[in-house]
């Protein structure tokens, strides 16, 4: 189905926004808590402008949560966070977009018009958003599927389109909650690498929370570990060759698996 007549001869100006590097964000000394129960406590550190930084830790260490707090959708009870100059919760929502866990598609949306939601919201006429999102239909692999519902499209498709709709909101920060922790093994690699190739083909500051010691490494320039609850920073591992083609040679060199035992161990320290 062709959702558009032509595409736009100039690119549109949210596609032209996601090739930015991004800017620097700064978390210094943040404690937080729901309540009588504590989830962070006193983490800090700074993630430089296009830098791609995972964070892993045992669940109920806050990680979710420390992503809200960068997104601005809340306040931490302590300490400061900033996003470029955007220090409160209502500056750092306007250059941040966060994908949340699972990919939260419309039901009865098609593909392209849940991709085009964060255009929609900002005022944008149905045509005039399609017509932005039509172009990355075919960069992303998902050409022809314009017109599909989530139901008709696979878990790796979904996740495609969800991390698109991500990028339209055309914000400099991106801020990815387990944006694959609902696939298949062999999906999630082919996921990793398709991942990889468009945060290099469109540089963004990026914050990654996940599970996989292995993902993080492979995604990422660095990857912080947090403890268990309250999650407090008890470590840093730099990625030996990040987003590096192809992903399995990337995985199974030495460096990589150095990389990852020494990340493991400091993970098993922190639930102690």
């Amino acid at each position: 189905m062709q959702t558009s007549t032509e595409a736009p001869k100039e690119e549109p100006q949210a596609v032209k926004r996601t090739g930015e590097r991004g800017l620097p964000v700064a978390v210094r000394d943040v404690t937080h808590s729901f309540d009588d129960l504590d989830v962070l406590d006193a983490v800090g550190f700074e993630v430089a402008p296009g830098e791609v930084v995972g964070i892993v830790g045992p669940s109920g260490s806050g990680k979710s949560t420390l992503l809200e707090l960068v997104a601005g959708l809340q306040e931490p009870a302590s300490g400061s966070i900033e996003a470029g100059r955007a220090a409160t919760a209502e500056e750092r929502l306007a250059h941040c977009a966060l994908m949340p866990q699972g990919d939260l598609l419309l039901p009865w949306a098609s593909a392209i018009d849940n991709a085009a939601i964060a255009l929609r919201n900002r005022g944008t006429s149905r045509r005039k958003a399609r017509a932005e999102a039509h172009p990355l239909f075919e960069r992303f692999g998902l050409a022809g599927f314009e017109s599909s519902r989530p139901r008709e499209l696979s878990g790796g498709m979904r996740q495609r389109i969800a991390f698109l709709r991500t990028l339209l909101a055309g914000k400099p920060v991106l801020l990815l909650d387990e944006p694959f922790a609902s696939l298949d093994a062999l999906t999630r690699a082919d996921m990793q690498e398709w991942l990889a190739e468009a945060l290099r083909a469109d540089p963004h500051t990026v914050l990654l929370v996940t599970h996989d010691v292995e993902e993080a490494l492979y995604l990422c320039d660095r990857v912080l570990i947090l403890s268990k609850r309250p999650g407090r920073l008890v470590g840093s591992v730099a990625a030996p060759q990040p987003r590096a083609v192809p992903r399995l040679d990337a995985v199974t060199s030495a460096g990589f698996t150095a990389a990852r035992e020494h990340a493991l161990a400091t993970l098993e320290g922190g639930r102690a």
